[in-house]
Formats: structure tokens, C-alpha cells, sequence
């Protein structure tokens, strides 16, 4: 009996498997960060009554007087004072400016049920030109004020905070962004 040779079985390529996992990998990332987004509702449609198109105008923010919320803070904007050389009113701890100081005084009130740290120094002002400045604590430190580096404020309590802020002579003050802490949203107050 003679045996007939057998061909040799050919080997398929397994290169897919390679492929198709960091595919898969892909894929899945891409459906857990879809996942993570909360759905976005629609806003309700417009009647257009002319032929341009609606155009969206930024409500007006609020100003002085005008209680305004950041987290667990109430913040009102009691006075604004700028254009001053130097600040301190402590002849041992006075301050002279780069440019000029603009202090703005904040009357702040802890809205929550627990003990709350407030810091000066996480408020930032935003002049008419746009530009944001950081608040100047070592020049805060000689005014009379509840609050010139940190403090934590008891619930129901309301404070004074000035905040000093070093800017360019001729600069001239637009907005304060107010915070809760260095990592809450903010709200912003017009100064003018």
C-alpha cells in the first residue's frame, strides 16, 4: 500500500487578534467617557421674527450692593476704592504699590451648617482691558479688615474682607471673581 504524501496544513495568520483588541480597548474608552457626560437637554426653539438670527446677549452682572453666591459663601461688594500709592493703616505696615492699589471690601457670610475657610487671596479682578490680577495679601495684612490672609468663618457669621489688588497706574477696575475657595467656580460682581 502506498501512502499518498499529505500537504503540509497551511498556517492562518493570526495577526487579527492583535489588532482587534487594542481596537476594542478604543472603543470601550471611548463608550465609558461618553458615559461619564451627563446628557445635554435642548434648549426650546426660538420664533425668529426678522430674518437675522437671534443674537444671545450676556446678562448683565451684578454690582455693588448685590448679594451674589459661591458655594457656601454669600458675597456682597460693599465699596471700591482705587488709585491709592500705598496701603496700610499701620504706619509699621505700610505697603507702596508697583502701579496702584484698588481694595474692594466684601461683607462675606457663611450660608452653611459647619465652619468654612475664607482666603483673600482667592479672588482675582479683571480690569476693562480684560487682564486678571491676583489679590495682593502682604499689602492686606496692615488694613483694618476681619480677614487679611485666611480665617474660618462660623455658620451665620458675616465678615469684612478687603482685598488689595497691585494693577497698572491708568488700569482701570472692571470685574471681581469671587470664590468660595481656590477650587470653586466663582461669580462675578461689575465694579463699575
Amino acid at each position: 500500500m502506498t501512502t499518498k504524501p499529505v500537504a503540509p496544513e497551511s498556517k492562518k495568520s493570526k495577526k487579527w487578534p492583535w489588532i482587534g483588541i487594542p481596537a476594542v480597548l478604543i472603543a470601550f474608552g471611548v463608550l465609558a467617557n461618553l458615559a461619564d457626560h451627563e446628557p445635554r437637554t435642548q434648549e426650546p426653539a426660538r420664533a425668529v421674527v426678522t430674518e437675522e438670527a437671534p443674537v444671545d446677549v450676556p446678562a448683565a452682572l451684578p454690582g455693588l450692593g448685590a448679594p451674589v453666591r459661591d458655594g457656601k459663601f454669600e458675597f456682597t461688594v460693599t465699596d471700591v476704592v482705587s488709585g491709592l500709592d500705598e496701603v496700610g493703616d499701620n504706619p509699621y505696615l505700610i505697603e507702596k504699590a508697583q502701579g496702584q492699589f484698588t481694595v474692594v471690601t466684601v461683607s462675606v457670610l457663611n450660608t452653611s451648617n459647619e465652619p468654612k475657610g475664607l482666603s483673600p487671596n482667592a479672588q482675582e479682578m479683571y480690569d476693562a482691558e480684560g487682564r486678571k490680577f491676583s489679590a495682593d495679601t502682604s499689602a492686606a495684612i496692615g488694613l483694618d479688615t476681619d480677614v487679611a490672609i485666611w480665617d474660618e468663618i462660623n455658620p451665620g457669621n458675616s465678615v469684612s474682607m478687603k482685598v488689595v489688588f497691585d494693577m497698572p497706574v491708568g488700569a482701570v477696575p472692571a470685574e471681581i471673581d469671587l470664590h468660595d475657595s481656590m477650587f470653586s467656580g466663582g461669580t462675578r460682581v461689575a465694579l463699575r
